[in-house]
């Protein structure tokens, strides 16, 4: 005994039915975002490293530019840089 219920995929709050127009991020908000995004990770990348390879020793590696300048740096242009591209007005056609 096998019951057919037909069951319809509907969306409730009509989010299949939006315009590309309506929405509030555009394809180059999410283009931005994802370079941001690279930007960041790539920044966190340059900060980390290893430590001392001896056990009591001391690695002057961990003071280098790269780790104390450019790394932190990169990062906070991303998150910067994100915050402007979640603003970024969508072009309406």
């Amino acid at each position: 005994m096998a019951l057919n219920l037909k069951i319809e995929e509907r969306d409730p709050q009509g989010l299949d039915k939006t315009k590309e127009k309506d929405r509030p991020f555009s394809k180059m908000n999410y283009y931005m975002m994802a370079g941001c995004l690279l930007l960041i990770v790539v920044g966190f990348m340059l900060m980390s490293g290893g430590g001392s390879t001896t056990e009591n020793g001391f690695n002057p590696e961990i003071f280098s530019a790269r780790r104390i300048v450019v790394g932190p740096a990169l990062s906070f242009i991303g998150f910067l840089l994100m915050a402007f591209a979640i603003v970024w007005p969508p072009k309406k056609k």
